[in-house]
């Protein structure tokens, strides 16, 4: 009989709502899909964040590739192989507008390669197309190595490489 005037008292006191507090419910959150996902790298200097193509295009994903602490915004486009299991990533800084050469676009091009998409247990596959599940991480081959060597580097712009995994982050409305 004491221990079961002990349970009920302690049922009553506050000790009930710190063990919810401190396990909390698990919250199902709405999946994440591609277009809305936001990854950042290690050191947190750098957010990739995709945005809706809203268009039928050779462009299946794009993004911004954003310097934190900076205004440097690069621009990035996916473009899937055609039997849609390879996706081919660009990025681009200040390329000039209108007709352009394949010189201009060399010159403003930061990186190009593979783009590969993994599960937290690193399982590697294709970057998701819109309107599927995001990845968990994404990675971008010598990106740190190909941005040191591009006109996004340099004082007011990027001095941090960021690592070549990029982990999600969250997810915008």
């Amino acid at each position: 009989m004491p221990a079961q005037n002990m349970i009920a008292r302690l049922a009553s006191t506050p000790w009930v709502m710190l063990a919810f507090a401190v396990n909390p419910m698990p919250a199902y959150a709405e999946e994440c899909v591609q277009e809305k996902a936001v990854y950042v790298d290690m050191d947190n200097a750098y957010e990739l964040r995709f945005e809706p193509m809203g268009s039928d295009s050779p462009v299946s994903n794009k993004f911004k590739l954003a310097v934190r602490n900076t205004a440097v915004v690069a621009d990035g486009v996916v473009m899937r192989s055609d039997d849609q299991l390879r996706a081919d990533g660009r990025i681009m800084f200040e390329c000039p507008e209108g007709d352009v050469t394949g010189a201009d676009l060399r010159a403003c091009t930061v990186w190009q390669g593979m783009v590969y998409a993994s599960d937290l247990k690193g399982h590697i596959r294709a970057l998701p197309g819109e309107g599927e599940n995001a990845a968990d991480r994404l990675f971008l081959p010598a990106l740190g190595p190909s941005i040191q060597k591009s006109s996004l580097w340099g004082e007011g712009k990027a001095t941090v490489a960021p690592w070549d995994v990029l982990s999600l982050k969250g997810c915008y409305q």
